[in-house]
């Protein structure tokens, strides 16, 4: 989401029961992301990807928590390559050595489930798996921070405090945000130390943490189409989101997926 002021004072904190009910639509969510980034392969355009997800998501009984929010017309985000957020489908054919960043999110009852993963595309050169290590590591580097008494500032600078010897641009003007059963709720969630006093994180809070680096330049400009927001270089962007629910002793990552980036899996050293 775009960047605004957070209302320190208005961080709703979830009831047990509450994250019992809101569980439902995180895993949702996270099945439904994990099955999309299995379609995506080379030869498909982004708009089948969004079709497929679509046909998904009415498959679990739910609905796009994205389509026709302030007017977006995709069933989910999905951004190739310079595309950082807020990509829409279209008859962009995904090539081999692409990256396509997916963002689902849906509602089940009420409750908002969201989360987003970058996949590589068939040949992808090791700058860009670089790239994608990076970004996914950096999205657990804040949810360590996902712990009762901890301060705000500490997981939004725990992104960018871990990018920058990498020399990777974070993006400043789009954010993380509160979930629940509205897709925005507060707080703000920037990826990096925002200024000013910061609230402590309480046991119940909800938090939808999602990192958004860029390969190069950290600005940004969005297109004519009001929507999608591409690197001011034009190189590549990756996202990585979770939501999480702020625990007594840890995170409890509401859309656990398996890793999905790691140098390891990438065949890379970082």
């Amino acid at each position: 989401m775009a960047k605004r002021k957070t209302n320190k004072n208005r961080i709703p904190i979830k009831s047990p029961q509450d994250i019992k009910e809101m569980r439902v639509a995180t895993e949702t969510a996270s099945e439904i992301l994990q099955a999309t980034a299995k379609f995506i392969e080379a030869g498909k355009t982004t708009s089948e990807v969004d079709l497929y997800a679509a046909e998904l998501i009415k498959e679990h009984n739910c609905i796009s928590a994205f389509l026709g929010y302030r007017g977006f017309p995709g069933n989910i985000c999905i951004s190739p390559n310079e595309e950082v957020v807020h990509g829409i489908g279209s008859d962009r054919v995904i090539k081999d050595g692409d990256i396509i960043s997916i963002d689902v999110g849906v509602v089940k009852n009420g409750w908002i489930g969201d989360n987003a993963t970058t996949v590589p595309v068939g040949n992808v050169d090791e700058e860009v798996k670089r790239l994608l290590a990076v970004t996914e590591q950096s999205l657990y580097e804040a949810l360590a921070f996902a712990k009762d008494g901890e301060y705000l500032a500490d997981l939004c600078g725990a992104v960018a405090e871990y990018v920058k010897p990498f020399n990777m641009g974070v993006v400043k003007e789009f954010v993380g945000h509160g979930v629940g059963k509205e897709l925005h709720e507060e707080p703000q969630v920037p990826n990096y130390r925002p200024l000013g006093r910061s609230p402590r994180l309480k046991e119940g809070m909800v938090l939808a943490i999602e990192p958004m680096i860029n390969a190069g330049t950290p600005r940004v400009k969005v297109l004519s189409d009001g929507w999608t927001v591409i690197t001011g270089d034009k190189k590549y962007s990756a996202h990585f989101e979770h939501t999480v629910c702020v625990g007594k002793h840890g995170p409890d990552i509401l859309t656990a997926r398996p890793r999905e980036a790691t140098p390891e899996l990438l065949g890379i050293t970082l």
